[in-house]
């Protein structure tokens, strides 16, 4: 059987990265520590100004994919539990300092994002100690480029290589729900630790879409799930209310979905009422909103309403 191509081997510069050094494969290379992914998040935060700035303002990334092996990852779920929460914390602390000094030095320090957002992910072609780092201006924005601006450090060298791919790449990364964490912007340049907790605790789920109609250009809508049971009802939804996600497209039925979450388990349910309903690539039987079917949904499913618009659920 011929062997798999690796990630970087499909992109054309594998070669160039071995080129640079060699390393002996019955060596296991060290696992990155907390401190590691730490300093790798607030060099790419300081290398960010320096790109992004201009005149007397100072420009910086708010979104921050960073991706690991999948072992690395795993290592850090298994062995510190809660350590990505931790070095979010000390990262935002850092990136407030460093602003601080730009603000008192005269600068204009503006935010382009009411929000951080930080991505701990994976990709299976990387080797053990690879970490690579993704960032953006407007979190969870559509990328306009061409191409992805993408900074690479392989075990081999411990040299950081940054190279333009297609967006298309990123369908090769993992994304998981225990490593999302999202910080609202604070203007005074204080990070509030205690709001900040009491923020994650009154949100069970984040969901997004993206809508189709020509109407909305594409417009991408998040929901945070704060209620133990929402709505997800289409265009002609008229309630209002915080527990209802109104969907305003024409291929969302109204209702369509029902979302619970079981405190006791710790699991997501949905019922469909819809025409149609995918979840993970199959579809759920449809039931009458009086008697709701209820089905597990996993975190980070991906379903597709009427076979047109997708939504995505992420633990929050």
């Amino acid at each position: 059987m011929k062997p798999k191509a690796s990630f970087w081997q499909r992109i054309g510069i594998h070669d160039f990265f071995l080129k640079k050094g060699t390393v002996d494969e019955d060596k296991q290379p060290a696992g990155l520590t907390p401190n590691d992914v730490f300093k790798y998040i607030v060099d790419k935060f300081n290398e960010s100004i320096t790109q992004l700035s201009f005149a007397n303002r100072i420009v910086f990334y708010h979104e921050y994919i960073i991706a690991f092996n999948p072992d690395d990852f795993q290592e850090f779920m298994d062995n510190k539990k809660g350590i990505f929460g931790l070095i979010v914390q000390e990262s935002v602390r850092s990136f407030y300092e460093a602003l601080k000094n730009y603000r008192t030095a005269g600068k204009t320090v503006e935010p382009s994002s009411s929000k951080w957002v930080f991505r701990f992910v994976s990709n299976a072609s990387y080797a053990r100690g690879d970490k690579s780092f993704i960032g953006k201006l407007l979190p969870g924005s559509q990328q306009k480029d061409e191409n992805l601006r993408v900074t690479f450090i392989p075990r081999q060298t411990g040299i950081a290589q940054t190279f333009d791919i297609n967006p298309d790449i990123l369908k090769g990364f993992t994304f998981y729900s225990e490593g999302y964490y999202e910080v609202p912007y604070q203007e005074d340049l204080v990070y509030d630790e205690q709001k900040q907790s009491s923020s994650q605790a009154t949100a069970f789920a984040r969901l997004e879409t993206i809508l189709p109609d020509k109407a909305f250009a594409g417009r991408k809508l998040e929901f945070m799930m704060r209620h133990e049971e929402i709505m997800i009802s289409g265009k002609e939804e008229t309630a209002g209310t915080p527990d209802i996600f109104r969907i305003p497209s024409d291929w969302v039925n109204t209702p369509h979905l029902r979302i619970r979450f079981n405190r006791g388990e710790g699991k997501f349910y949905l019922a469909s009422f819809g025409e149609k309903t995918i979840m993970n690539e199959k579809e759920v039987p449809r039931s009458d909103p009086a008697y709701p079917n209820w089905l597990e949904l996993p975190v980070n499913s991906r379903l597709v309403l009427n076979g047109i618009v997708g939504i995505n659920i992420f633990k929050a």
